[in-house]
């Protein structure tokens, strides 16, 4: 479906062109003086030095060309060569109609779609989840969900820490604490137990204690080191003991990211990529492209046109063991192998910025992908607390993401309480609906490469710009068509969204006509936060135009039915915008 924009620039283009100047100026863009126009075309002051002719007079031309528009109800020429412009409202609303029938509300679907990857989780197993692991996963799965809607195979991938030295620490400690197991008995040759020897809380207690005493006793460090080699090794034991922490850790992290509302197609792990690292380095070192660098085995990345040093791209350590470069890598090779992607985006920590320049150019270098092949790094900023430094607990320890949500979903809970419009069965509930709301909300309003202030008790507020305050107006839009089937009943009836007749209504039609756009601008863009500013946008068009009329006590049936038939695309505006941002709105607020 054309956007709204398409139809004016297809005009503006063919009046310049009816008038001897090049079609190429037929731009238009959104006024930034919307008490003159809604849209300006500058057009004529581009051409005027092409065609050694005063703006205002290329303008005269074009705009009398455009006598007839059946898209525009004003189109004006302001010196020095401006031309303002206003919709009709008549082809607004017919635009509208059009935006209806669309099951993607004028969004086109992608006519080359591609197949792209998105690693956005990256969590240690045996740790839990905490407000360091909020950004990606919020970020990633929005990008996931607008990505699928405009029509490509996005797959998301966790991909999990899962076979570093924490796991050798975790081994090592276990076998301190329980040196009966079996799984420390060398000659042991039956099946090793189903259950793991250990709970969540018990393996979230272990692997910090066995991190503290590793930094402070050489020997004990030095013994996890071994035990972490021995299960690369693929030690029977310890395989075992891994796949009961996988099994445990996974398990945790399901339910947590579930609470989020964030799911990913793929739980792939570090050590899924070590098969891959063999071949990947004999590769490299064959063609030349790997040397030895005082005992470790390097790649030079670095560009004529760097402005910084970029250091080589480290493969292997003197000692022969791997590093986070060379996982990396070789996950590269085994999403190549498995999807062919046309694209594989990275959102992590902008603080890791310099790796993946090592890793892209590495991957390129060396030929692991095709030249068409896009690598792309979304470096998200970091989530501050009100004293600017990173979100702490009043304890000054990291938050745990399970915490977090657990204080939101009590602070809302309360002042749902508070207001008493909520049934009593269903609090408990639409607390959890509005406080992931706000809670995400918060996070992607902000533009993911910068930090950001959170402030719990102006996130959860159902006034401004907040993800409550547009679940309030959907709550509001969906109150008014409830009462409208029981004042109509039988007689309700569905008409057509008609030309708009006061400001307010054209507003609102306006703002919804760009939903196509913006989603697009979106995800091509990777800007979830455009989503959140045009939710925004609509709730509070909408909001005046409900403030202005008074729609359940219209006296015109045909009126009041327009009018219900603009709310209700209203509302699937924004429940889309919703859904593709991993939220939700409740039944009542």
């Amino acid at each position: 479906m054309k956007k709204l924009t398409d139809y004016m620039a297809e005009e503006l283009s063919a009046a310049f062109e009816k008038a001897g100047y090049d079609s190429s100026y037929g731009k238009v863009g959104v006024s930034n003086r919307p008490d003159l126009c809604e849209y300006q075309c500058n057009g004529a002051m581009a051409g005027a030095k092409a065609y050694k002719k005063a703006p205002f007079m290329i303008a005269d031309d074009v705009v009398g060309n455009l006598a007839d528009s059946k898209v525009f109800s004003m189109k004006e020429m302001v010196k020095p060569g401006f031309i303002n412009l206003k919709v009709s409202e008549e082809f607004l609303a017919d635009y509208l109609k059009e935006m209806e029938k669309d099951e993607k509300l004028g969004a086109d679907t992608a006519k080359e779609p591609k197949t792209i990857v998105i690693d956005y989780g990256g969590p240690n197993v045996a740790k839990p989840l905490h407000v360091g692991h909020l950004r990606s996963a919020i970020i990633g799965e929005s990008i996931k969900r607008i990505g699928r809607f405009v029509g490509h195979k996005v797959i998301g991938d966790v991909h999990l820490g899962d076979w570093g030295l924490q796991m050798g620490l975790i081994i090592t400690e276990l076998k301190h604490r329980k040196p009966e197991l079996v799984y420390f008995d060398d000659s042991y040759q039956g099946e090793y137990p189903e259950e793991a020897p250990f709970t969540i809380s018990e393996l979230e207690e272990i692997y910090p204690c066995a991190s503290g005493k590793s930094k402070e006793d050489e020997e004990y460090r030095n013994e996890a080191l071994e035990a972490t080699h021995q299960l690369q090794q693929g030690k029977p034991g310890y395989m075992a003991l891994w796949n009961h922490i996988m099994q445990v850790s996974v398990t945790d992290l399901k339910r947590n990211y579930s609470n989020l509302n964030v799911s990913f197609d793929l739980w792939k792990k570090e050590s899924d990529a070590q098969p891959y690292i063999p071949d990947m380095v004999e590769m490299m070192k064959d063609r030349g492209f790997a040397y030895e660098d005082q005992g470790a085995l390097v790649v030079d990345v670095k560009e004529d046109t760097d402005t910084k040093e970029i250091p080589p791209c480290m493969l292997l350590k003197s000692d022969g063991a791997s590093l986070y470069t060379t996982t990396d890598l070789a996950t590269i090779v085994e999403r190549v192998k498995l999807f062919d992607p046309d694209e594989i985006l990275y959102v992590v920590d902008k603080r890791q910025e310099l790796h993946f320049i090592q890793v892209f150019r590495c991957a390129r270098k060396t030929g692991i992908v095709k030249p068409e092949t896009e690598l792309k790094f979304l470096g998200f900023g970091t989530m501050n607390g009100k004293d600017g430094g990173p979100f702490k607990t009043r304890e000054g320890g990291v938050m745990r993401l399970e915490h977090l949500i657990k204080n939101i979903d009590e602070k809302v809970y309360e002042k749902i309480q508070e207001k008493q419009k909520v049934p009593a069965d269903e609090m408990t509930r639409t607390a959890e609906i509005v406080g992931l709301a706000a809670l995400k909300y918060a996070d992607l309003s902000n533009q993911a490469t910068k930090d950001y202030i959170f402030d719990v008790d102006r996130f959860i507020s159902f006034e401004g710009n907040t993800g409550p305050h547009i679940q309030y107006m959907i709550v509001r839009i969906k109150s008014i068509l409830e009462k409208y089937k029981e004042l109509r009943g039988a007689d309700a009836k569905v008409v057509p969204i008609r030309p708009a007749e006061s400001e307010t209504e054209k507003a609102l039609q306006m703002a919804l006509c760009r939903f196509g756009e913006v989603t697009e601008s979106a995800f091509y863009e990777t800007a979830p936060h455009k989503l959140c500013q045009y939710m925004a946008a609509v709730a509070d068009a909408f909001n005046a135009f409900y403030l202005e009329n008074k729609i359940l006590s219209e006296e015109d049936a045909a009126k009041q039915a327009a009018f219900i038939s603009l709310i209700t695309l209203t509302k699937r505006v924004l429940d889309t915008c919703m859904d593709l941002l991993g939220m939700e709105s409740p039944e009542h607020m």
